[in-house]
């Protein structure tokens, strides 16, 4: 390889505009710890050893008040990757159906999914997650007293509580232990989180689909195959070129749509971290850089993942 090969060129250009990223962030980290030592300011990341002094509403591990601001850290991270984790599977199901719907022969069909996809793309999102969180979930008639479900799963109007890696929820007093509970407003968000990022994926979808030659579905009928197998061994295969990058994006901007969960309280990693915990240490700079470093990760990881998906689906595309 050498300089006029585009590929090394473009892995340069990338790792210098790297290097001088890591150096400026560098810069400015130690120009701000600077300031803030001659002004008396302690910082560092020895906080996270304190207790914390708040409690959670739901948390995937066991975690109390006496627990740790890590330990609290670590709560709202695991719930962010939850909601964002699943929204992302929920989201590409009904954006992918959504999207083949837009293209159906059938008026009727094609017509809903395109006021589906117009009427929800122009609705603000935290308009949407304040929908479901009170008009729909907290106007739901639960009862205050648990349903039981095979004694192994209750339900109030506080929450779901469902089993979890190490305990069952149990009734302890006037409330349940153990296990994890789907409060409404994890729900709310998961719905709102879903239901817009699809009618996004959807037109992604409809994009990429009609970005297929018609010449290769032509062929496709011309083989005996029906419309179903033209669809998913012709078309698909071929529109996720088109798909997967766009596609990324919209991944990327779920997960970070994910903080508007503050306006709901429900505690995910902005709402805990970088809110809680921020108010009571008062260390703004780690809180906040910290948050920035796991919203970094957690993208690339997003980006690593599509990318490597991509590059295996060409070799079968192109045989």
């Amino acid at each position: 390889m050498s300089l006029s090969d585009p590929r090394l060129r473009a892995i340069l250009f990338q790792a210098l505009v790297i290097v001088g990223v890591v150096a400026l962030f560098a810069m400015l980290f130690s120009n701000t710890l600077d300031n803030l030592s001659r002004r008396g300011i302690q910082t560092g990341f020895g906080f996270l050893d304190h207790q914390a002094g708040f409690a959670i509403l739901s948390s995937l591990i066991p975690y109390s008040e006496t627990s740790s601001y890590g330990r609290a850290f670590l709560v709202g991270l695991l719930n962010t990757l939850l909601v964002s984790g699943l929204a992302i599977v929920v989201s590409t199901i009904v954006g992918f159906i959504i999207g083949i719907a837009r293209l159906a022969p059938n008026w009727l069909v094609a017509r809903l999914a395109g006021v589906y996809i117009e009427t929800i793309r122009n609705v603000p999102l935290l308009l949407q997650i304040f929908f479901w969180y009170f008009a729909v979930l907290r106007s739901l008639p639960l009862p205050r007293q648990s349903i039981s479900f095979f004694g192994v799963a209750f339900l109030n109007n506080r929450g779901l509580y469902l089993p979890s890696f190490d305990s069952v929820p149990h009734l302890a007093g006037l409330n349940f232990q153990g296990g994890f509970v789907l409060i409404p407003e994890f729900v709310a968000l998961l719905a709102a989180l879903s239901i817009y990022t699809a009618a996004y994926i959807a037109e992604v979808v409809r994009a990429g689909v009609l970005s297929v030659g018609r010449g290769q579905t032509e062929a496709a009928y011309a083989l005996g195959l029906t419309r179903g197998q033209t669809l998913r061994l012709v078309i698909v295969p071929q529109a996720m070129r088109v798909i997967v990058p766009p596609l990324t994006n919209q991944y990327l901007n779920l997960t970070k749509n994910s903080s508007l969960a503050a306006a709901i309280a429900f505690p995910e990693l902005v709402s805990v971290f970088a809110g809680s915990v921020l108010n009571q240490t008062g260390q703004a700079v780690v809180v906040i850089g910290i948050t920035m470093a796991v919203y970094l990760a957690i993208s690339l990881s997003i980006s690593l993942g599509m990318n490597l998906y991509n590059r295996t689906t060409e070799p079968a595309v192109r045989a």
